[in-house]
């Protein structure tokens, strides 16, 4: 196995390249969640209402404050498993939350899922150290 270090140059390969894509992508979604979250737009007071969540400010940026921070982790190279682990924790709440609430399985519920999967599968197209440690072709 290789060794990684920040001296190494990542790759240009198409591999990488489509991981940092669709990072990227990932990135921008969540970041504009904890954006709105953040300035706590009333369409997140609504929707946590409707979730069961308090909808007093405080809670909706600590709420937004920690999907940042774990979103900036995730995008940073040297912290992204950090990040990939503390998100698919966040995902695991908010199946929860929707589970609890009784919403439709497969759009809202399994949502989490569906961002978790993607989230790894571009982490994994993206750093070699993943790719690595979860080898899934020969």
């Amino acid at each position: 196995m290789t060794s990684v270090t920040a001296a190494t140059p990542m790759p240009r390969s198409k591999t990488v390249m489509a991981g940092w894509i669709v990072s990227s992508v990932l990135i921008a979604l969540l970041l504009l969640d904890a954006g709105i979250k953040l300035v706590a737009a009333q369409a997140v007071i609504d929707a946590s209402l409707e979730l069961g969540w308090p909808a007093d400010e405080n809670t909706i940026h600590l709420l937004g404050l920690i999907l940042a921070l774990c979103t900036v982790l995730y995008a940073v190279p040297r912290t992204s498993i950090l990040g990939a682990i503390l998100l698919t924790g966040w995902m695991g709440g908010a199946i929860a939350t929707h589970l609890r609430v009784g919403d439709p399985l497969f759009t809202h519920t399994l949502f989490g899922v569906y961002l978790g999967v993607a989230l790894w599968g571009a982490l994994w197209l993206r750093d070699p150290r993943l790719r690595a440690l979860i080898p899934l072709a020969k």
